[in-house]
């Protein structure tokens, strides 16, 4: 079955394991080895970060009239939740997944939260495996597909934020975790940022990144609400 995943993926690894791996929720790891450190998060965090890479080198050559301001708000169009699980789901992401009974019995296969997590740990389990050519082939068949040359359809309120406040010298924000609740399959994060240790903004969300960018949308709409 797994097998099918790799024929989507278009990728077949020497090491099936970084791909079961990628696709273990910390739900299932908790449930079956009392360890999310056999989940594929870790793969997550690396699959972040390649991603990220790949994305922006992209935008670098093929958008060389593109500000700095723009190319960071076009990658985070692209290495959103939204557009990770909706190419997690060309691939059939979804059916392949390892969740706790919980996750499973809350439509954790067709979460987006989920979902995303799962495409990043992909895109580092191919890295592992077959090294940055690897990665970068299953970008540029899932990611790099659609570019939002026009109109972004995913806000950066983070970025926003960043430049409205560096319109002053010496601007410090900061974003804090100061909370989490509800069980795993439901978690909701609690986030202040604060400005140059003053907070200026509260968020929720089902992950820390959502939380963060509630914050800051909620921090613009008190500094600058002519900007929201």
């Amino acid at each position: 079955m797994i097998k099918d995943l790799e024929t989507a993926i278009g990728y077949r690894f020497q090491n099936i394991q970084l791909l079961q791996n990628a696709l273990t929720h910390s739900s299932y790891a908790n449930e079956r080895w009392h360890n999310s450190l056999l989940s594929n998060e870790r793969l997550e965090f690396l699959g972040d970060s390649i991603l990220g890479m790949l994305v922006a080198e992209y935008l670098f050559r093929n958008f060389p009239d593109r500000p700095e301001g723009e190319l960071t708000r076009m990658r985070a169009d692209m290495v959103c939740e939204q557009t990770l699980a909706a190419a997690a789901n060309k691939i059939g992401v979804g059916e392949h997944l390892l969740l706790g009974h919980g996750e499973e019995r809350f439509g954790g296969r067709s979460r987006n939260s989920i979902l995303a997590d799962a495409m990043e740990s992909i895109i580092a389990a191919c890295f592992l495996d077959g090294g940055i050519s690897a990665a970068l082939k299953v970008v540029q068949q899932f990611i790099l597909v659609e570019v939002p040359v026009k109109r972004l359809h995913n806000v950066d309120y983070k970025t926003q934020l960043q430049e409205l406040v560096q319109q002053k010298k010496n601007q410090v924000l900061s974003y804090v975790l100061v909370g989490e609740s509800g069980p795993d399959h439901d978690k909701q994060f609690d986030v202040e940022v604060s400005l140059n240790g003053t907070v200026v903004g509260s968020g929720s969300g089902s992950s820390k990144k959502r939380a963060e960018q509630s914050a800051a949308a909620s921090a613009i709409g008190k500094l600058f609400p002519d900007k929201k």
